[in-house]
């Protein structure tokens, strides 16, 4: 919409490019995260005995246990001694940052459509009750999860299923 001179609207309020990277950051910072955290652990030694399965499958143990720490589980496969000093500390603070993070992008971008003012409702509104809306959400949705988080799920078990 911001190519073709229209902004769209959400509830009345304009959507500009502030809106957008606050949401697109809101979006992208708990994959981040978890891909970053996941590098690291892959990259740096880990202590002796932390991982039982080494190869492809220990990568989707410890990518695992990033992703839910980071999504606010903290839960970890079996294979994964995360109880180590290393994992113990960086899966906390993945889990610190993916809970507060997210929340300052959230307030920011809530904070930026409070200070509009509202604008009236045009034949280009995209009216949020109505099918299309929902559709074009959840299409979103399904696209945005399946390109961050596809790719690296996929490569511990394609990687495992090529070396047996």
């Amino acid at each position: 919409g911001l190519m073709v001179g229209r902004t769209p609207e959400y509830l009345g309020k304009k959507i500009g490019t502030r809106e957008i990277k606050l949401a697109a950051c809101y979006i992208l910072i708990t994959p981040a995260l978890v891909l970053c955290f996941t590098a690291a652990a892959m990259a740096l030694p880990t202590p002796p005995h932390s991982m039982l399965n080494p190869g492809a499958h220990g990568f989707s143990e410890v990518l695992y246990a990033y992703t839910s720490g980071a999504n606010n589980n903290g839960s970890a496969f079996a294979g994964l001694n995360a109880d180590t000093q290393w994992f113990n500390s960086t899966i906390g603070l993945a889990m610190l940052l993916g809970r507060f993070l997210p929340m300052v992008f959230v307030l920011a971008l809530a904070g930026s459509l409070a200070e509009q003012k509202p604008v009236p409702e045009t034949a280009g509104t995209l009216r949020t009750d109505k099918p299309l809306y929902a559709g074009l959400l959840v299409g979103t949705i399904i696209i945005i999860t399946g390109l961050t988080y596809f790719p690296a799920l996929a490569l511990g078990p394609l990687a495992e299923g090529l070396a047996s």
